[in-house]
């Protein structure tokens, strides 16, 4: 278990443990059942990868709508008037044409092996409507960062708007390895021959294990529940040997 300390000057940033909202960007409650729309909620590696960081959110009480006009970026938004406090107002500012930023008022301190990496928030990837701001990638090695630092964000293509909304959460914020310490390895044979067994024994097991979770989507797509019953096996075990979840 990490400890991952903040401070913040701008308290409605609100960071928190990213949730899937339902209702909301994680979908409707519809059950897993035939006839039902699915959403990402349905899907637990879609609500496990989502929910692995930490969510923040817009801290002004009026929209910003950014859009491209004339191949440039336009930031339409009231954010008030600036605090004695700010070096740098408005927060948001364009950068070059292809780009804008966010003076985001908040500090993480991670472990010395850790760092931060930004991205855009999942709800990014269930908006049927392309208006989710999109945080670029970004690896801040905060441990010896201190620094306020501004976070860029993707300007969205000529007739589209990106929408940051009042207490909405706007990006995602990951805690991983500051070093990428692995290497690609090809499995020797008895390697690949375990890995095939196992795939084919959880493929003649699927009807068993799919059993009463199987269900077809409004779109005639087919789920079921093999995965999620693997996984909770495998977390089970992991506690029964005492390894933290």
């Amino acid at each position: 278990m990490h400890s991952i300390k903040y401070r913040m000057f701008e308290p409605r940033l609100s960071p928190r443990r990213t949730k899937t909202e339902v209702p909301g960007w994680g979908g409707q409650p519809d059950q897993r059942r035939d006839g039902s729309h699915e959403y990402g909620w349905h899907c637990l590696p879609f609500v496990e990868g989502a929910q692995y960081g930490v969510e923040l959110f817009y801290p002004f009480d009026n929209e910003l709508r950014v859009t491209r006009r004339d191949g440039r970026v336009v930031l339409d938004g009231d954010f008030g008037p600036a605090p004695d406090s700010a070096d740098n107002w408005p927060p948001f500012r364009s950068f070059g044409d292809d780009y804008y930023t966010y003076q985001i008022l908040i500090d993480f301190k991670v472990p010395d092996e850790m760092a931060v990496l930004t991205g855009p928030h999942p709800r990014f990837f269930t908006s049927p409507i392309d208006d989710v701001p999109v945080a670029v990638p970004a690896l801040l090695r905060t441990s010896w960062w201190p620094m306020i630092s501004f976070v860029v964000f993707k300007t969205p293509p000529e007739g589209r708007t990106h929408v940051f909304r009042p207490s909405e959460p706007f990006m995602q914020m990951l805690f991983v390895p500051a070093e990428p310490a692995f290497e690609l390895v090809v499995m020797n044979e008895e390697e690949a021959a375990e890995r095939e067994l196992r795939d084919r024994r959880i493929y003649a097991s699927r009807p068993t294990l799919a059993k009463e979770t199987t269900w077809c989507s409004s779109t005639n797509t087919v789920f079921d529940g093999t995965y999620r019953h693997l996984a909770g096996a495998a977390r089970a075990k992991a506690k029964g040997r005492g390894t933290p979840s």
